[in-house]
């Protein structure tokens, strides 16, 4: 009878007041007073292998009588009873070392002879993969378990309300345990009344969105709480009790709350961890949290919180001993300055306030936080770097990145950062408001592995204080003015590199081919300098390598397939290379990246294309390349960006670009091809965004088939001898209708010259996404512009050779900029919609037969130049010399306030000036010169209206001479 009290008590005692999963495990596992077990239990247990599998044979154990030495079970001190079974996939953890192999996790089903098992009180079949077979409902009757493990197990259904039956349960964790999204209820879980620990991460419990709190709040022990990204929505702003009083580590993170920060949360008084990032809270943080005196981490990041921290941060600097180690408030819109109480957090580690509109200078109490090792304040708008930042002696990483640091950072700034190994201070705007200087001959106390500054002055001299940084791996001076030859004593550092960034500098002589790279993904950048020579080549584990806009010169090397087999981005554009293409770049199978435009390159294009079928990129613009397309491209499959223009390349279209199915940008312009645009270019490539193939010799009519590329916003077929009308069906294109993204931008690469506001404009991969244009002039078009082309709403520019009159709808084209019309035949009225277009700012109508009256209002105020409307005899008013019909008086030109300027100078203002001065003055002399001696002098006076009588007397006889009736009228 003892032995049985003890048999049952002994366990409760040991697992009273335990609850992560290692000390559990410790108390089932320090060996059992039974060398065997029951035959019963190891039947039970042969049953349970029967039916997993087990392709890795780790079970093999599982056939001794002896089932208690069996692998992953343990047996019972006192009463040789299998209490444990342990089966978690061991390879899992070795799978971070690289060395999982496949097929090592159990699998099949979970056999009911499990319930034979009486005693059984710990299970785990965590990381192994049933294959979304269901989880057993007669789990629910094993309620002596106090630990059950099945994460990662991928089980399918809905977790079984059998569960709930598992009074006992204290540790529970089925995070990514089912492989099926069913929506889960929690309607079992209130049953858990002894649970401490529960981790149900991944699973979707959206179905539960209105009842999971109150379900979580029936646990009086819980102690562990993780529930990320399970779906939910909706989390309380307040409460009428708080039940989990105990609660120690609760994990929220990657849900969708979408409110305010519930405050009560903070009230948890216990709390230790606190995870509630990437929520979309919004509103502003607590001012108090000085309750929470025992948080060790606290992760508010990826939300929407906004305001200032001063208050949150004074208020966990206010207990007297803050045991914080991990704050995370990055992603949000937090503004405002750091508080100075920031300092007084001394146990702080890990410091996160990335992404955010912090500004002002880093407080200078930040040397009194002697614990932190990792300080990541980018992407904010920063300014200050106070020399106190220097004391931080326990520092590993920094990240300062993209902010508006400014003023100098000298050695003080870096004095005792000694245990600093990663520095990133980039900024990717072109100005430099932050300077370097420190003395030539300062030795640093740290050894940096990884250096990353962008944007900030270093130079003009090479920095000397990396004379001593031999652990470097990766060195990014980008952008920094520093000029000259790089130092012997850098390439004598035996650095092993994976990045070697010097790009946008002034740096001259011999690029440094020395420098050893020990990845096998290493990157050479030096872009923008002003080496020259012939183009250098580095070690083959170098797989990205920029030297564009430099003045290299000479062939490329013919064996830089052979040196370099490994590269996967190679651009030398922007040199002065010659001779042909190199037939080795075949060799490259792993290239994505091929630009090798802006050179003096001559010859065909080689026929090396089969070995490349992953190249995303090609670019050959201006060079000299002439021959056909070869047929071989018909294995680039992968291609994008294909971009021959301005070369003198001819012939047809090859049928062989059909295969290239999802290129984005077709770029053929500049060019001496002929023939017809072929119909396939729409029915094989329906990705098409942007077709350019301008100035060739192009015939035929422009095929209907380009209709059905509907996202189609760059199109560009002028200068070439097309004929036949413009399908109607050209108003479809839907990417000329609809706004694009920002998240368009990434499909993007490299540059594009589209004509627009009457130049050549040079748009870049960030704003190209934007750019909507129509480009069909200069060519044999009749007929009219389709009315439908009306319906392009996105339309930016538009330039056409066409005949007829203008659409009277062309107002809805609301966001042209540019309107090109010129030097066709169009005829009637200008359409009064024009006046909708308020975007415009480029308009020419030149030398057509349009007639009728100039708009006058809106955007057609400011255009005034003439020289847009010259050449239709039919226009008439502003800014024309020839007034319209009814037209009282030439109205006022708005450039001129009232006065019709003839030239840019402001001359005829001048002469107006000296005219109405003129006037004045005339009339002074006359009026006064008169007027003024009459009055003054009887003499003259009585001279002057004698002689006026005199004149009046003769007057009348004269007319009295030749008819007297009228003599009657005058003198009256």
């Amino acid at each position: 009878m003892a032995d049985k009290i003890c048999t049952e008590l002994l366990p409760l005692l040991v697992l009273s007041g335990l609850l992560f999963p290692g000390t559990v495990k410790f108390a089932f596992s320090t060996g059992g007073i039974a060398s065997g077990c029951f035959g019963s239990e190891r039947e039970a247990l042969a049953k349970l292998k029967g039916a997993f599998a087990d392709p890795s044979g780790w079970l093999t154990s599982w056939v001794r009588k002896g089932c208690c030495k069996w692998r992953g079970i343990v047996c019972s001190n006192l009463t040789g009873r299998v209490v444990e079974i342990n089966l978690h996939n061991p390879y899992v953890d070795d799978n971070l070392s690289g060395n999982l192999k496949p097929g090592q996790a159990l699998g099949g089903e979970i056999s009911p002879s499990l319930l034979d098992l009486k005693e059984l009180k710990y299970l785990d079949l965590s990381m192994n993969n049933f294959g979304g077979t269901k989880l057993p409902r007669f789990i629910g009757s094993l309620k002596q378990l106090r630990y059950l493990n099945l994460s990662g197990a991928s089980f399918g259904g809905m977790i079984p309300l059998s569960l709930r039956n598992l009074s006992r349960l204290q540790y529970l964790d089925l995070s990514d345990g089912f492989a099926e999204s069913s929506q889960n209820d929690l309607r079992w879980l209130p049953g858990l009344s002894s649970l401490r620990y529960l981790n149900l991460a991944a699973i979707d419990l959206s179905k539960a969105a209105d009842h999971w709190l109150r379900a979580i709040n029936s646990l009086p022990s819980l102690k562990e709480l993780h529930l990320p990204n399970c779906f939910l929505s909706k989390l309380p702003l307040s409460l009428p009790f708080i039940n989990v009083t105990l609660l120690e580590v609760l994990d929220l993170s990657n849900n969708n709350f979408n409110s305010t920060l519930p405050w009560w949360l903070f009230n948890l008084t216990r709390l230790i961890h606190l995870d509630l990032n990437s929520n979309n809270f919004g509103g502003p943080l607590p001012k108090s949290l000085g309750s929470l005196c025992d948080l060790r981490v606290l992760k508010l990041s990826l939300n929407d919180i906004t305001g200032e921290i001063t208050d949150f941060i004074d208020g966990l600097a206010r207990c007297n001993d803050s045991k914080l180690e991990i704050l995370d408030l990055g992603n949000n819109r937090l503004s405002g300055n750091l508080p100075d109480s920031l300092g007084n957090l001394k146990k702080l580690r890990y410091l996160q306030f990335l992404l955010n509109s912090f500004h002002g200078s880093i407080p200078r109490t930040i040397g009194n936080m002697s614990s932190l090792k990792e300080f990541y304040v980018a992407d904010n708008s920063m300014s200050g770097i106070p020399e106190s930042f220097g004391q931080l002696s326990t520092l590993v990483a920094v990240d300062l990145s993209e902010n508006l640091w400014e003023g100098v950072v000298t050695e003080r700034h870096l004095a005792n950062l000694s245990s600093v190994t990663d520095l990133d201070l980039y900024k990717r705007s072109i100005n430099i408001s932050l300077a370097f200087n420190i003395a030539p001959g300062w030795i640093p106390p740290f050894k940096l592995r990884f250096l990353t500054i962008w944007s900030c002055q270093l130079g003009p001299q090479f920095p000397t204080w990396l004379r001593n940084q031999n652990d470097l791996k990766t060195v990014v001076l980008r952008n920094a003015r520093i000029s000259g030859t790089i130092p012997d004593w850098f390439l004598q550092l035996n650095l092993q590199l994976d990045e070697l960034d010097f790009a946008f500098n002034g740096l001259t002589g011999m690029p440094p081919t020395s420098l050893m790279f020990v990845d096998d993904q290493s990157n050479v950048d030096l872009r923008s300098n002003q080496y020259e020579g012939p183009l250098p080549m580095w070690s083959s584990n170098v797989t990205t390598l920029y030297l564009n806009d430099n003045r290299f010169s000479g062939p490329i090397p013919p064996n830089i397939g052979e040196l370099m087999p490994y590269l996967t981005d190679l651009d030398i554009s922007q040199n002065a290379l010659n001779g042909t293409i190199p037939l080795s770049i075949g060799n490259m199978a792993n290239l994505t990246t091929l630009v090798i435009s802006d050179n003096y390159l001559s010859g065909e294009i080689p026929q090396f294309w089969s070995n490349l079928s992953l190249l995303y990129v090609l670019d050959m613009l201006s060079n000299s390349l002439s021959g056909s397309i070869p047929s071989e491209v018909s294995f680039l499959s992968s291609l994008k960006f294909f971009i021959l223009s301005n070369n003198n390349l001819s012939g047809k279209l090859p049928s062989s670009l059909q295969n290239c199915s999802s290129l984005y940008s077709l770029d053929l312009g500049e060019n001496k091809f002929s023939g017809n645009i072929p119909a396939w270019i729409a029915e094989s490539i329906p990705s098409l965004l942007i077709l350019r193939l301008r100035s060739n010799s192009f015939t035929g009519e422009i095929p209907s088939e380009i209709c059905h590329l509907s996202n189609l916003h760059i199109v560009d077929l002028s200068h070439n001898s097309l004929s036949g009308p413009i399908p109607p069906c050209i108003g479809n294109l839907t990417g000329l209708k609809v706004e694009l993204t920002d998240a368009d931008t990434v499909i993007y690469q490299g540059q594009l010259t589209v004509v627009a506001k009457g130049r050549f404009v040079q748009y870049g991969q960030s704003i190209l996404y934007l750019v909507n244009s129509l480009d069909l002039s200069d060519n044999r078009l009749p007929g009219e512009i389709p009315e439908a082309m009306t319906n392009l709403l996105r339309l930016w520019t538009l330039n056409l050779s066409m005949t007829g009159r203008l659409p009277m709808d062309i107002g809805n084209l609301e966001w042209l900029e540019t309107l090109d019309l010129s030097s066709n035949n169009l005829s009637g009225l200008l359409p009064p919609s024009m006046t909708a277009l308020t975007k415009l700012n480029h308009l020419n109508l030149a030398y057509n037969d349009l007639s009728g009256k100039i708009p006058t209002t809106n955007q057609f105020l400011t255009l005034n130049d003439p020289s847009i409307y010259e050449g239709n005899v039919g226009l008439c008013g502003i800014p024309l010399p020839m007034s319209c019909p009814g037209d009282e008086k030439q109205p006022q030109s708005p450039d001129d306030g009232g006065r019709n300027s003839k030239s840019e100078d402001g001359g005829d203002d001048l002469e107006h000036i000296w005219l109405f001065l003129s006037i004045g003055l005339g009339f002074c002399v006359g009026f006064w010169g008169v007027c003024g001696t009459l009055i003054v002098k009887k003499s003259w006076r009585e001279a002057y209206f004698g002689y006026v009588d005199r004149m009046k007397n003769k007057l009348i006889a004269l007319i009295a001479a030749e008819k007297p009736e009228k003599i009657g009228r005058i003198e009256g």
